[in-house]
């Protein structure tokens, strides 16, 4: 079930960005920009290479200009496009710095902007290319650089050691945030990758179960014009004489005549009643361990002596998400695969328990997070490339929560070895009709 998972999640894996909004972007620190310069020179009154400066403003203001007219608002940049435009965005920064006092003007921490937009949205690779630019920029402009704007009368003298510890903040700023910022974000779009999977996988597990109903409604109106067939041909075969050349073809048309109504017939038995649409826990289990009997791991299911088992409606999130664990426990385990399950009038239990390795130390904590992967490598592929269990166990988990079950995972006590997975109604929730939200 995870290969299946992985096919049918078609997401984008390259990260990018709209023109729109980095064209946006810059326009506010275009206006920021040439506001601060004009208010220094002109309100202020400190002196400052002001043409210089807002010729580089201008510079910025004519490219945005150009994007606009030449691109589609709409298009989105790929990364090495957009890292281009950055990258621009810091240089023409840093010569702003150049010309206002390097290090020693306050705004030299606006180099942390276009890499916390890059961390957020372009691959790891081109934010660290862009921090390195940004700290080389940085660097220079310790060494090199106009003086800062400022009284004539009382000039402004920063010591050495003062901007020193201003280039290392921004590298640590750089540094720490940039990194801070892709973790949340990469966080967030695993969740979102996850749980598009998730609404996938249960549109169409709910897809098949809509083909049963489908199957009885063809049984059913199919009946009656099969019926009047059949009383036709049966007609026409009385009616023929015993030496005619049609009365083989008539009777072979009643034949099958009457395969179709078996046919029929047995599929109807499948959809009447609640066997279908609600079925008790034993044959719910039995749906979900048959699948996987054939591949070499015994899988013992054992069931509470209580007489009345819970119904439940045949819910696909239940029965994917159970089919998930189960099929995870057979990948994994050695020899065997114990599904137990218990009931009382207050909650319904179902336990999967494998004697395979239990889940990684470096994994426990953190399973059924998506994307969570695992050293260990399956039984049944022992050359293939290390799995991720997360996506998969995230779905199962997600499916079984939405009907209301809790999940736990957790290693048998040694010296037994294997995992034990435990999911647990409330027996309402169990029973609810298929429709009905958990409360």
């Amino acid at each position: 079930m995870l290969d299946d998972t992985a096919d049918l999640l078609h997401l984008p894996q390259r990260r990018n960005v709209r023109l729109h909004t980095l064209l946006r972007l810059r326009w506010l620190a275009i206006i920021g920009q040439t506001t601060a310069v004009l208010v220094v020179y002109y309100a202020i009154e400190f002196p400052l290479p002001i043409w210089a400066c807002l010729a580089v403003i201008a510079l910025s203001a004519w490219l945005n200009v150009a994007l606009r007219v030449r691109f589609s608002l709409t298009q989105r940049l790929e990364p090495e496009r957009a890292a281009w435009l950055l990258a621009f965005d810091i240089a023409e920064l840093a010569v702003l710095l150049f010309l206002t006092g390097g290090l020693e003007n306050p705004f030299a921490f606006l180099f942390l902007a276009p890499v916390l937009l890059s961390a957020t949205a372009l691959p790891p690779r081109i934010t660290l290319i862009l921090g390195i630019f940004a700290v080389v920029c940085a660097t220079v402009l310790v060494f090199a650089h106009y003086p800062l704007p400022w009284d004539a009368d009382n000039p402004l003298e920063l010591p050495w050691i003062y901007l020193i510890g201003v280039w290392f903040s921004i590298l640590l700023a750089i540094g720490f945030i940039s990194v801070y910022a892709w973790q949340i974000t990469e966080e967030s779009r695993q969740i979102a990758e996850a749980l598009a999977a998730t609404e996938l996988v249960l549109a169409r597990e709910q897809h098949l179960s809509q083909l049963d109903g489908l199957a009885a409604a063809a049984a059913h109106e199919l009946g009656t014009p099969l019926s009047t067939i059949s009383v036709v041909v049966k007609e026409l075969e009385l009616a023929l004489e015993p030496d005619s050349p049609h009365l083989d073809d008539v009777r072979l048309l009643r034949e099958q005549s009457q395969r179709c109504r078996y046919i029929l017939s047995k599929l109807t038995e499948l959809s009447t009643g609640e066997p279908f649409d609600r079925l008790p826990l034993s044959a719910l289990l039995e749906e979900v361990v048959a699948p996987h009997r054939n591949f070499g791991i015994a899988i013992d299911v054992a069931l509470a002596h209580d007489p009345a088992p819970p119904m439940g409606a045949r819910n696909p999130g239940i029965l994917y998400g159970l089919g998930n664990l189960l099929e995870n426990a057979v990948d994994y385990a050695h020899g065997r695969v114990e599904v137990t399950a218990d009931w009382s009038d207050e909650d319904v239990a179902v336990t999967i328990s494998d004697d395979g390795p239990g889940f990684a130390p470096e994994i426990m904590g953190r399973i059924g997070e998506p994307y969570v992967r695992s050293s260990k490598r399956r039984r049944m592929n022992a050359g293939s490339e290390t799995i991720g269990l997360g996506l998969g166990f995230f779905i199962a988990k997600t499916l079984l929560e939405r009907s209301g079950a809790t999940v736990e995972f957790e290693n048998r006590a040694f010296p037994d070895r294997g995992a034990v997975i435990r999911v647990r109604w409330l027996r309402s929730d169990f029973e609810r009709p298929l429709g009905f939200a958990a409360t």
